[in-house]
């Protein structure tokens, strides 16, 4: 099989707490919002590059897996505090050691978001059914690949700045609203060996998730968000003796699944 086509595997998770409480999210995302997500994925990268299907992780103790295959797509907003420390410790670890993570909307407040960037994450919302107009502001970027500029957005929720995040390693896409707000809604960090995309538009209270360019941006992230090294491995300090340029006398241990 060559490169280019090469199946994805990739982990779709989801709290699946919004669907189950609330009838109206429930109607408009009837496979979930994961599975809303999930769909777009294999529908976009299917098309002309073959994709396997993702893996949708939906649990009642809110406790998401990392795969042992990159990348990872998160998304979370009611249950943000009931993920064990356990469990974000590991996806932390796995994104270090090479895992892409792709992090969705609400999920800025996600314990593993935050531990990953060092800061509060907050920033200024309304849901107001606003209009969202998504700015391509690095048209050569992958995740930019097929998009249109700008992604119009009829019925939103509002992010505005100040979002506290470091400054990104790039700048995508940014978002105006209706109120005059504007947004870094799409950025990209390296941590470790891995790589973070963050990307702020979809929300439980409107259908963004089956908007089609939406959904290329998310399939884009995942496509961008695969390491290129060949397997995982930790960031370590390793002991190089003098002429030893090759490291041959370093010992690396292997990532293991905790």
């Amino acid at each position: 099989m060559t490169a280019a086509v090469r199946p994805i595997r990739v982990t779709v998770w989801g709290e699946n707490v919004h669907e189950q409480t609330n009838p109206s999210v429930a109607a408009r995302y009837p496979s979930g919002i994961h599975g809303a997500i999930a769909d777009g994925i294999v529908e976009t990268l299917g098309s002309g590059r073959r994709c396997a299907p993702p893996l949708c992780r939906t649990r009642s103790t809110v406790s998401p897996r990392s795969s042992s295959r990159p990348p990872m797509v998160w998304w979370g907003h009611a249950a943000h505090a009931e993920v064990p420390d356990a469990v974000v410790e590991r996806v932390h670890r796995h994104v270090l050691a090479g895992m892409g993570l792709v992090v969705l909307h609400s999920s800025h407040g996600s314990k593993i978001f935050m531990k990953l960037m060092g800061t509060t994450c907050t920033l200024r919302w309304r849901s107001a059914h606003d209009r969202e107009l998504v700015w391509t502001v690095n048209p050569t970027h992958p995740i930019a690949e097929g998009v249109p500029n700008p992604i119009v957005i009829d019925e939103q929720e509002m992010y505005g700045e100040f979002f506290d995040i470091p400054v990104p390693d790039e700048l995508i896409f940014i978002s105006s609203f209706s109120g005059g707000e504007v947004f870094r809604g799409g950025c990209t960090f390296r941590r470790g060996h891995g790589k973070v995309f963050y990307f702020s538009p979809g929300d439980q209270d409107f259908p963004v998730y089956h908007h089609p360019d939406i959904r290329r941006v998310i399939a884009n992230g995942v496509r961008w968000a695969v390491t290129a090294r060949p397997e995982r491995s930790y960031p370590v300090t390793l002991y190089y003796a003098p002429g030893d340029v090759h490291g041959l006398l370093g010992h690396v241990e292997p990532v293991r699944e905790r």
